[in-house]
């Protein structure tokens, strides 16, 4: 990058860096440079300025500035390269997900918390996927019901299905903060629910649940695409409960009764 156009776009950070008077100078220096990149102040791609000028404006000492320029680099909200200094990364969002999935593991939500916020997620994603699924996406859930049917039998194949079909749900919606929501609070839950579906007929039940969300979706009905989903989670919840009484989410029974289906005639 030429130093006068590098000049010139940092001189207007210069003047919004505020003296530190906070007990934890990298942290205050780590709000000022987020607050700077939400304000767009700093834009994806741009550089920082040098370390000297950082601290010079700062008022810091070079090991605090250092600190709070790693924290935001080990969340990928800054890119540091040897020769090229420090820039707002344009994909900023890579490790932030880890950090709010942690938070949720740290904070040992209920799971009735966890599912209310699911719920409101995916009924969203339901309805806009119903109002913009392209026949690429129909396919996409046909193909996944499909190998559900044929994993009836086998709880942990079928569960990854189960997963699988939500997350190209989300992915179908074109919502990538959505997608990120979603997949992060079903990881949270995925290990407890695939307990459910030892129950018998759960398998069934849930496939028969799927299969309603993806007809409202094909019909291009938003409403009955939200209703159904609200209706499976809801399902999904209850045989969690039940799973819980039957002691099914501490100790899997050993042995699948194989799931009986009515034989064509």
């Amino acid at each position: 990058m030429p130093k006068n156009t590098r000049e010139s776009q940092i001189r207007p950070i210069q003047s919004k860096i505020r003296r530190i008077n906070k007990t934890s100078i990298s942290d205050e220096i780590v709000d000022q440079i987020m607050a700077l990149i939400a304000s767009g102040d700093l834009v994806p791609g741009q550089h920082l300025p040098s370390e000297r000028e950082l601290c010079k404006n700062f008022g810091a000492s070079r090991s605090s500035l250092r600190e709070a320029l790693r924290c935001l680099s080990i969340v990928g909200v800054l890119t540091a390269r040897v020769g090229e200094g420090t820039s707002v990364s344009v994909d900023g969002g890579k490790f932030l997900g880890k950090i709010v999935e942690w938070r949720v593991i740290t904070e040992r939500h209920d799971i009735e918390d966890l599912m209310q916020v699911r719920t409101a997620l995916e009924c969203v994603t339901a309805a806009s996927v119903a109002r913009r699924a392209r026949a690429e996406d129909l396919e996409t859930f046909q193909a996944l019901l499909t190998k559900m049917e044929s994993a009836l039998n086998d709880s942990k194949r079928f569960a990854a299905l189960d997963v699988e079909f939500h997350v190209a749900l989300a992915a179908a919606s074109e919502n990538f903060l959505i997608y990120d929501l979603v997949t992060m609070i079903r990881g949270q839950l995925q290990k407890a629910l695939a307990h459910v579906l030892l129950l018998p007929n759960a398998r069934p039940y849930s496939l028969r649940e799927h299969k309603t969300i993806v007809d409202a979706i094909r019909r291009s009905d938003p409403d009955g695409a939200a209703t159904a989903m609200e209706r499976h989670l809801a399902a999904a919840l209850n045989r969690y409960h039940k799973a819980l009484k039957q002691g099914q989410t501490t100790s899997a029974t050993q042995r699948e009764a194989p799931v009986r289906t009515k034989q064509k005639k």
